[in-house]
């Protein structure tokens, strides 16, 4: 049996791991509650108002300063991003830029769902033009978006001219995707661009219990819906020059971390995906917006041509005005969801 005396001394140290225990149990349990995004206890969500830059919000806040009936109520700044807060029509909304390309995009729109009580996402911004149809200051409103740069870079083979050493697994995602297109009108159909051979963007989101390829992200049809109806009833959106513009609702636009600005290329994304036009961030919002169950549309209004000019580039003569008619289509549509929502809280009332 030990000393009386060095048992003396075990029992301060005892007492001590008992009464830390409880606290430390309870500390464990206290963090795991904060763990996730915010909760939001809201019966009437907001709808966030997205462009990607300063051109594309310059002429958001321009028209909304126009109009009585859309106040800015509040404006704050988290981790660099500035968020205006107000109504439309006494519908709360929240207005912010992405940041241009998927990263910035996925990025921050992730940080807004999680910082606001978002249910729906309307974004806004300009676009270069793969249809041939589409003239500066056109709008498209796609149905579905998809990453046109997710790809593996491969070396030529050698020994067969105008063939390249695939990778044994894209040989067999290749497979997957061409099986799809017999029976998805909107798959893709594969092709490499030079070294270039695309593949498809792994997603999980909640019940999933692995990633699964997905070709494509679909816009919500009961906004597609809306915009259709707002295209009939708003009037005639023109140029300054007085030229009518031409809206087309539908189809594919595709999204990627270059700005394209190639004939060939253009050709290739039409080849490929059937695209209307391509930009840098509606494919990563569309992610974000599906993983978090929230609704969302994008309205993009043709500032070049993607490549299929003849010369320089000149997106930077008509982002501005592309942006002020994409605005005029995105308030229409803005006030048809308005509409929409009050009167489906008035029939569940």
């Amino acid at each position: 049996m030990k000393p009386i005396k060095n048992r003396l001394k075990l029992v301060p140290f005892i007492l001590l791991l008992l009464l830390s225990a409880p606290l430390a149990l309870a500390d464990t349990q206290s963090d795991s509650l904060q763990y996730g995004p915010k909760q939001f206890n809201v019966s009437n969500k907001w709808t966030a108002i997205v462009s990607a830059y300063s051109p594309e919000i310059k002429a958001i806040n321009s028209a909304f300063s126009q109009r009585d009936d859309i106040t800015i109520t509040e404006e704050l700044t988290i981790k660099g991003v500035k968020y205006q807060i107000g109504t439309f029509k006494d519908e709360p909304i929240v207005i912010f830029t992405t940041g241009i390309s998927v990263p910035n995009a996925a990025m921050t729109m992730q940080m807004a769902l999680d910082y606001f009580p978002i249910d729906k996402v309307v974004m806004m911004g300009i676009a270069g033009a793969i249809n041939p149809d589409f003239e500066p200051g056109d709008i498209a409103i796609p149905a579905r978006w998809y990453f046109h740069d997710e790809s593996v870079y491969v070396n030529p083979d050698p020994n067969n001219e105008g063939e390249y050493l695939l990778p044994n697994y894209y040989e067999q995602a290749l497979g997957r995707y061409k099986a799809r297109e017999k029976t998805d009108p909107n798959a893709p159909k594969y092709k490499n661009f030079g070294m270039m051979h695309p593949e498809e963007m792994s997603v999980v989101k909640q019940g999933w219990h692995v990633p699964k390829q997905m070709p494509y992200f679909s816009v919500t049809p009961q906004l597609l819906t809306l915009a259709q109806k707002a295209i009939d009833e708003i009037d005639t959106i023109k140029m300054p020059s007085g030229k009518p513009i031409d809206i087309k609702i539908g189809g594919n636009g595709v999204t990627g971390s270059v700005f394209a600005d190639n004939a060939d290329y253009r050709v290739w994304l039409r080849e490929v995906f059937n695209a209307e036009v391509t930009e840098m961030e509606s494919a990563a919002v569309g992610q974000v917006c599906f993983v978090n169950q929230v609704d969302w549309i994008i309205v993009r209004s043709v500032s070049d041509l993607a490549g299929g000019q003849q010369g320089k580039n000149e997106e930077n003569v008509f982002d501005a005005i592309a942006s002020g008619t994409g605005t005029k289509l995105m308030i229409g549509l803005m006030e048809q969801i308005v509409e929409f929502d009050a009167t489906t809280r008035t029939v569940n009332q």
